[in-house]
């Protein structure tokens, strides 16, 4: 058996267990007709000429279902941040009072729910076909090991089974991460 078999595997995991954490974040950002803070986390502002993220400079809250409020420590990049929201393509337009920022999402129309599962079913797609890749590269690590004598024909077939298994447990889960985030965008 090659020695690193197990190794081997165990970074494979963790690579497969990479793969779905980021497919959460992904999920977290979409926009589903609640208001989600996480959808700011991408927002970059021009805070004295560096971008800075949004959530590094302001205080954000969610006080009701559809809104966020925002409140920047310096008041005085509350156009900045505004401005850096419009641009940022949220499909949201920032209101101030001078002091803080609000956020009002509203509800989202049957179409653009629809549009948003296409979304959310393509990022699993992507996910999916990222655990195929991550399996292509061990396989093609188990297959040279093989071919140099390294594995038996049998150690690769039951690496081989191994690897499967792996991918069908998180490709099980990606669906069902998938399937719950597309019910949480349909829920009206």
């Amino acid at each position: 058996m090659l020695e690193n078999y197990n190794e081997l595997l165990n970074d494979f995991e963790k690579s497969l267990e990479k793969r779905i954490d980021r497919l959460k974040y992904e999920y977290s950002i979409i926009r589903a007709g609640r208001a989600n803070p996480k959808i700011l986390d991408k927002v970059l502002v021009s805070y004295y000429g560096t971008m800075t993220p949004l959530t590094q400079m302001a205080n954000i809250s969610v006080p009701e279902a559809r809104m966020i409020v925002i409140s920047p420590w310096d008041i005085s990049m509350v156009k900045e941040i505004s401005k850096s929201i419009l641009s940022s393509d949220l499909g949201v337009t920032p209101t101030d009072d001078g002091r803080v920022i609000r956020l009002v999402f509203p509800t989202l129309t049957e179409d653009r729910r629809k549009e948003i599962v296409k979304e959310v079913r393509k990022l699993a797609e992507e996910t999916k076909i990222a655990v195929r890749n991550d399996r292509k590269d061990i396989l093609e690590i188990f297959k040279t090991a093989e071919k140099d004598k390294h594995m038996t024909k049998d150690e690769l077939e039951s690496g081989e089974e191994d690897v499967q298994k792996l991918v069908n447990k998180y490709n099980g889960i990606i669906d069902s991460t998938c399937e719950n985030k597309e019910k949480e965008v349909m829920e009206v």
